[in-house]
């Protein structure tokens, strides 16, 4: 059947630019209007029905927003706002989105003034005398930048900018509308023609060859000791059933990068938990002894796999089964015997299919395996969990929202130490339980990515963990949670301190006043509970879950313990700082 154009009459070419958001399933948008990018917001204003516009109050929380949408939509995350301020105040969600691979997309302009552009205008980033450069800028942070001069680009460069967020190893992309794009229309013969922004849209994945598959199959029902490790590409893919069922099918033990944390429930039998520099006792023990590993959507970083001591994992000793969707993951940092390019989803299910039944009772061996390394090292069994010091201790308060949460609730975590306590200590129950922003780890994440994970799940209960240091960088997004009506729960870590710097470099420079942020909270229209003492936890974790507003819980919390204490010795043996 012929392909229809696009357009059957004449219409603004900002009004499509939104269009085009609608046609490939976008929800949200994220920002703040600025520049020329204001026009676009206009268009917006006529599709209220199907994408829903968050005005946010500084352009970090949107783009932070923007980046947890497309890490669980699988759709591009959108920030609207003009030039300067997508780039400097909106790069923590870009920067992040860019090393974990979070499909995005940055609407903004040139700021550029028809006429002018060679007189050094105001605010202009065309990259002429006297302006600065947006698309060297942008260029640095992102998998690619369009740009757009006219009406006709302005579309067709915000469909192709969905394309490439979308191909291959997802990604941001940076669209630079100049004025003249975005003040014009399009006719429906207008040349280039238009066509519908489905065609545009990535086909789903091809499999991995038959062959291969077999192969690396073949190898993990040969091996004594297999385990998995689920990389930040599992939730990409949304490939948490897959993993489960391959686990369960060939008996595999499932460890997690700090990335993957929240891939693959905690409380499963067959999980050990997060591996490497702060991961768990039992996941460094069986990974330690494992004789195939299954790598699937991580690139192993060193700073994950304890300074890649081979202690812990050695290619000269173990078999490696690598699962990626760029080809240059694959054997960049361990050689791996089987290379599976492709979408981990659905190379996780090919690998199931040709398991099938030949699994045997190798799911109960594992179980014990597990079991035994468990026992001998402790899970999530910290004794520390129900002390009653005071001020608290950061395991106490963990403990309780471990107790106290409800399987399906998501937690977001911040950067710095309160992020390793809560990456160490917090049990995750349920798939997509868990989200921290391991890619750059910038302080300011939890809160613009618990606003973004309960728009996406209204339904399920989101938690904001940071520390005093983070709420202070965006607590604004409070004002969003209120205007909005977005009742997420932030719990702070008040310890007065930036707790990563303190135990790492000494007190100059690392502290704070005792600033009362439950004051605050309530001052923005937020409920504010102010915690001193452990047993005050739990009743207010509880009327947090029950109220419909934005909560909270400013808990006054110890420096007694520290990321130190929880690093494994494997990462201290071969950290570089020793060498």
């Amino acid at each position: 059947m012929p392909i229809a154009p696009m357009l059957s009459e004449e219409m603004p070419a900002n009004a499509l630019v939104a269009r085009v958001l609608e046609e490939a399933g976008i929800e949200m948008v994220f920002g703040i209007s600025g520049g020329h990018t204001g026009r676009i917001v206009s268009g917006l204003s006529q599709y209220q029905n199907s994408i829903r516009t968050v005005l946010v109050r500084e352009e970090s929380l949107g783009g932070v927003m923007a980046e947890v949408y497309g890490r669980l939509t699988r759709r591009p995350g959108v920030l609207l706002g003009q030039g300067p301020w997508v780039l400097g105040n909106g790069l923590i969600g870009t920067i992040e989105a860019h090393l974990s691979s979070s499909p995005m997309l940055l609407l903004t302009d040139f700021s550029d003034a028809p006429r002018f552009p060679l007189h050094a205008p105001y605010q202009q980033g065309t990259g002429d005398w006297g302006s600065w450069d947006a698309r060297r800028a942008f260029g640095g942070v992102t998998k690619h930048v369009m740009q757009a001069h006219d009406p006709i680009a302005a579309v067709q460069a915000t469909q192709l900018g969905i394309k490439h967020a979308l191909a291959g190893q997802p990604g941001p992309v940076a669209i630079l509308y100049s004025h003249d794009s975005l003040a014009g229309s399009v006719a429906p013969d207008s040349q280039p023609m238009l066509y519908p922004t489905r065609y545009y849209l990535p086909a789903t994945p091809p499999p991995a060859a038959a062959s291969a598959v077999a192969a690396a199959a073949a190898a993990i029902l040969a091996a004594e000791r297999p385990d998995v490790i689920a990389g930040n590409g599992v939730r990409i893919a949304r490939a948490y059933d897959p993993l489960r069922r391959l686990a369960e099918a060939a008996g595999l033990a499932v460890a997690t990068t700090a990335a993957g944390k929240g891939t693959f429930a905690e409380t499963h039998p067959l999980a050990l938990g997060v591996f490497g520099t702060f991961g768990t006792a039992a996941a460094n023990a069986a990974l330690a002894e494992a004789d195939l590993v299954v790598v699937a959507g991580s690139k192993l970083s060193p700073s994950y796999t304890a300074w890649e001591n081979r202690a812990l994992l050695d290619p000269a000793r173990q078999t490696f089964v690598q699962i990626d969707i760029e080809p240059r993951n694959a054997s960049w940092n361990y050689p791996a015997e089987h290379v599976l390019v492709g979408d981990a989803a659905v190379i996780l299910a090919q690998l199931v299919e040709e398991v099938g039944a030949r699994g045997g009772d190798r799911r109960q061996r594992a179980e014990r395996r597990i079991a035994g390394h468990r026992e001998r090292h402790g899970y999530f069994s910290d004794r520390a969990y129900f002390a009653e010091d005071v001020p608290i201790l950061p395991q106490q308060l963990i403990g309780e929202l471990s107790r106290g949460l409800p399987a399906n609730a998501i937690v977001c975590c911040d950067a710095g130490e309160n992020r390793i306590m809560m990456t160490h200590f917090y049990q995750t129950k349920q798939a997509e339980g868990f989200l921290q922003a391991a890619g750059s780890g910038p302080m300011g994440f939890a809160i613009p990515a618990a606003l973004g994970a309960k728009l996406v799940h209204p339904d399920r209960p989101v938690v904001a963990v940071c520390g005093d240091g983070g709420f202070a960088m965006t607590m604004n997004g409070l004002m969003t949670a209120v205007e909005h009506d977005i009742p997420i729960i932030t719990v702070v870590f008040n310890n007065k301190a930036l707790g990563w710097v303190l135990h790492g470099s000494g007190p100059f420079s690392a502290e704070f006043n005792d600033w009362d942020h439950a004051a605050i909270a309530r001052a923005m229209g937020c409920r504010g509970v102010r915690i001193e003492e452990p047993a005050a936890i739990a009743p207010a974790l509880a009327e947090a879950l029950a109220s419909r507003g934005p909560t909270v819980l400013d808990v006054r919390t110890s420096l007694a313990v520290t990321f130190a204490d929880i690093t494994s010795q494997l990462a201290k043996d071969a950290s570089p700082r020793r060498r």
